[in-house]
């Protein structure tokens, strides 16, 4: 069970992920993962057009937290219900190697629906660990 200071829950949340600033993505036949570091609240810089920066520090002393998707076409409640709670068994066992004060997004695609519990780990940790390398370490400003 992936405890609950560890879940992503607002729509605002997934979009920043999903489309953020300094977001990462690796994706499969399976499995598409994103993430970033989270931006904490007036912490980003903005550029010469106004628009949101990068954050100057992540917020490391903030738990990782991990959100799903499965979409309807990965099949119906039932299907879609099971997709969830298998991925959240399987990133709840994979928390360490995420870092802290990061999000991470989780979507299933369709062919996830067929596909057996060992791949969509294998699937997972190859996607998790491009997402982490892709992220490299937080940028910390000293005071």
């Amino acid at each position: 069970m992936l405890p609950a200071r560890h879940r992503l829950r607002t729509a605002t949340d997934f979009s920043a992920t999903l489309r953020g600033a300094g977001a990462a993505r690796s994706g499969g036949r399976l499995l598409v993962v994103a993430g970033r570091y989270a931006m904490p609240v007036g912490a980003a810089r903005d550029d010469a057009s106004g628009a949101p920066g990068v954050p100057e520090h992540p917020s490391a002393d903030r738990p990782a937290r991990v959100g799903f998707v499965v979409a309807k076409a990965v099949g119906g409640a039932v299907i879609r219900n099971r997709m969830k709670r298998v991925l959240r068994h399987l990133v709840a066992a994979r928390l360490d190697r995420i870092p802290q004060g990061s999000d991470v997004v989780v979507r299933a695609n369709p062919a996830a629906a067929e596909a057996s519990t060992a791949e969509l780990a294998a699937e997972l940790d190859r996607a998790l660990d491009t997402v982490v390398r892709r992220l490299g370490s937080p940028v910390v400003v000293s005071s």
